[in-house]
């Protein structure tokens, strides 16, 4: 290799003729989820966006990454379903404070420039964008040679929302007596890949995400690549008569709902209440799990918890087709702020 050769950025890994080649395609993915708020759809250094008008507004802002979850996808090819996962894991974040997401930038990173990967990812994000309501105004796309193994790649997102200040959801006014309504996971989301990995051997024995898995009704890769389930579409017609919300990722039921109760309460759920979806009983048989991990690694059925007074909880149970009631707000016994119940 010559001089010339070995001083180039193509040489050390790093395509700028590919990456520049890309830039009017993923601004047309991006033009695909702007309205009149955008008010420079031609990229550049930063995006600009209107936030109209509010009495006293808030802003309030989400960044989170699909974790291991992207090794399952690669192994499987299949991309799309991360890239709107990423937007949905995040919208679902602000909906907890009452926010309405109003743009999202992603950033994107690999080793090797793959074209096609990149493109199935885009399509993701806009249709995460896209069911949300928000804009995707801007992003990062980085090629990182030596960070990663060839076909190993990073993804994270970062949303901001606003809310009204005296509408913003805390958990000041959740009391004894409230009542916990459930809305059903679709299944494991976007947590606890890392002990899914293990348990079913994946990284050593890739093929089994291809096969037919005893108790589900798809091979065992489709189950665990079903999407992380948005909720701001169905919730915010509630939000006024919901008094906290809790998204229920990575830590389980036990790890997140202390983040809605006040001093002084705990959070008292009924077992057998709701159904898990059958992966997690998979789950926890292949890698002999017991129930305690099963329940702070993951949703176990339940995406998004609710506390709500007589009246929040009978219109969300009325109008929601799957929502649950799971348990209530109890005075806090010892030191546990959530506790479960047998039914």
């Amino acid at each position: 290799m010559s001089t010339s050769q070995v001083g180039t950025y193509e040489a050390a890994g790093v395509s700028l003729d590919a990456m520049d080649g890309l830039k009017d395609r993923i601004k047309a993915f991006a033009a695909l989820t702007h309205g009149p708020e955008v008010l420079d759809g031609g990229g550049g250094f930063a995006g600009l966006f209107a936030m109209g008008k509010y009495a006293d507004p808030v802003l309030v802002a989400s960044t989170d990454g699909v974790g291991t979850k992207l090794k399952v996808a690669a192994q499987l090819g299949h991309f799309e379903g991360v890239g709107q996962d990423l937007v949905t894991l995040n919208v679902n974040d602000i909906l907890t404070k009452g926010a309405r997401p109003l743009f999202f930038l992603d950033y994107m990173s690999f080793t090797a420039f793959d074209e096609h990967r990149l493109e199935m990812l885009m399509r993701g994000i806009v249709w995460g964008c896209r069911e949300a309501g928000c804009a995707l105004i801007g992003g990062e796309t980085a090629q990182l040679p030596g960070v990663y193994s060839a076909s190993d790649f990073d993804l994270a997102g970062f949303v901001v929302g606003v809310a009204e200040r005296d509408n913003l959801l805390d958990a000041n006014g959740v009391i004894p007596g409230d009542r916990l309504i459930g809305i059903p996971s679709s299944g494991v989301h976007t947590n606890g890949f890392s002990l899914v990995r293990r348990v079913f051997n994946l990284d050593e024995n890739p093929s089994a995400l291809f096969r037919p898995w005893p108790g589900l009704e798809r091979n065992l890769g489709d189950e665990l690549m079903v999407r992380h389930r948005g909720y701001f579409t169905m919730l915010e017609p509630h939000l006024g008569s919901i008094k906290a919300l809790s998204h229920i990722t990575g830590g389980g039921l036990p790890g997140k709902m202390p983040a809605s109760l006040p001093a002084g309460v705990a959070a008292e759920f009924q077992l057998g209440s709701w159904t898990a979806p059958p992966i997690f009983d998979a789950i926890q048989k292949a890698g002999d799990v017991s129930d305690d991990e099963m329940f702070r690694v993951f949703n176990m059925g339940l995406g998004m918890v609710a506390v709500c007074d007589d009246e929040g909880a009978n219109s969300m149970l009325a109008d929601l087709d799957d929502a649950v009631e799971v348990g209530r707000i109890v005075e806090q016994q010892g030191r546990e702020r959530v506790v479960f119940r047998e039914g």
